[in-house]
């Protein structure tokens, strides 16, 4: 865990995978902590980089401050810490009020999201009245006094049944969030309404739901799916307020297909310029794609364009291979052909951390498919850019 200072407070994160993949941030459901997502991050991190945080207040971020705390300071939040992370734009998952993190995103800072899956939440989340009476108790009571009320109604009562511990963990845990915070996110809730500022922004937006969930049940999901433009939604059966925690597989696979569907949907229109050229500078690396843009001409400026489009948009954009595959498949191609850029592509492998190992089994192959002349050239190439070490 790591900490990052966010206009005078700390702010717990978790920053995972491998830095040229793309961004996946997790956001938490009230009066829990990041390691709601702890069973589908193993899913997760073989393809994407994931950012987890705590909420204020939460696991171990530090309390909100003086002053209301709104949907929008949660949403700066977000974008500071994906800012931090190098991402210009990223895909985003919240459950509860992290899902109403995500609606504060998707209406103000679309541009920002690769696709949004919402779970558990709703342009409206129960009632002011009742939040604003659950933030009065807080501080009356002090939330250790609620934990024992209010964990159960997460989870399905058939799972609390067969897991008890479940809910008395969660207790502890809850108990430990600062109280003050807990009641103002509450009083937050009691004045949050999306509803008629989702549609039309341009971004895949998948809902998933419980069909025990009390706090957010399917009717709430299917008013927020027709305020998102008719948006998927899946309920899980036997499932209440926290799938990331009642059943990790289905909703990983549930994510993971949101994340590709998005990428379809983008191919289907064709990727702009934009789109590619940001993944060109993930692989890259920023310095390469500046220095190969100042070159352009009128003779290859199209060219280039046209490159950063179909090869790193279309082709390297594409979610089927990591971009570790990718640059192995490359690098083995460009070493068979004996073309140029094997040079490129040789320091990419670097930059994406493919081992010694690795590489050496890439040339390998292209000993035996393409002829041992290209693989010798291979080798040298690498070891003049400083792969291996001296045998003796």
């Amino acid at each position: 865990m790591a900490f990052l200072t966010i206009k005078d407070r700390s702010v717990a994160y978790r920053l995972l995978g491998d830095a040229v993949n793309p961004l996946v941030m997790l956001a938490h459901p009230l009066g829990m902590t990041q390691a709601v997502w702890d069973d589908i991050l193993p899913a997760l991190l073989p393809r994407y980089r994931v950012l987890t945080w705590d909420l204020p207040g939460h696991g171990a971020s530090g309390a909100w401050g003086q002053g209301k705390v709104s949907t929008n300071d949660l949403a700066n939040e977000a974008l500071a810490l994906a800012e931090y992370a190098g991402a210009s734009r990223f895909h985003f998952v919240g459950t509860s009020i992290g899902g109403a993190v995500g609606q504060q995103l998707l209406m103000d800072h679309a541009e920002k999201l690769l696709s949004a899956t919402l779970t558990n939440t709703g342009a409206v989340i129960g009632s002011a009245d009742n939040w604003n009476t659950r933030a009065k108790r807080v501080r009356e009571e002090g939330i250790v006094a609620l934990t024992e009320e209010i964990v159960p109604r997460w989870f399905a009562p058939t799972l609390i049944e067969k897991i008890p511990a479940l809910a008395d963990g969660w207790q502890i845990q809850m108990a430990r969030t600062d109280g003050e915070s807990y009641a103002k996110l509450c009083e937050m809730l009691g004045r949050t309404d999306f509803s008629g500022q989702l549609g039309g922004k341009q971004v895949s937006v998948n809902l998933l739901g419980g069909s025990e969930d009390m706090a957010t049940p399917p009717a709430t999901l299917e008013v927020l799916a027709k305020e998102c433009d008719g948006a998927p939604l899946e309920i899980f059966e036997n499932v209440g307020h926290v799938p990331s925690v009642e059943c990790p597989g289905s909703f990983a696979e549930r994510v993971l297909q949101a994340i590709v569907g998005s990428r379809a949907q983008v191919s289907e229109r064709g990727v702009n310029y934009t789109d590619g050229l940001e993944i060109r500078k993930q692989v890259l690396g920023e310095a390469h794609v500046e220095k190969a843009s100042q070159a352009a001409t009128t003779l290859d400026g199209p060219f280039q364009q046209m490159i950063t489009r179909l090869a790193w948009g279309e082709l390297w954009g594409n979610e089927d291979l990591t971009h570790r595959e990718r640059s192995m498949i490359t690098t083995a191609i460009l070493a068979a052909l004996g073309r140029e850029e094997l040079e490129l592509h040789l320091k990419t492998a670097q930059r994406l951390e493919i081992s010694e190992s690795e590489l050496r089994q890439v040339l390998m192959h292209v000993a035996v498919y393409a002829g041992v002349p290209a693989a010798n050239h291979a080798f040298a190439e690498a070891k003049r850019l400083g792969w291996g070490n001296a045998l003796n």
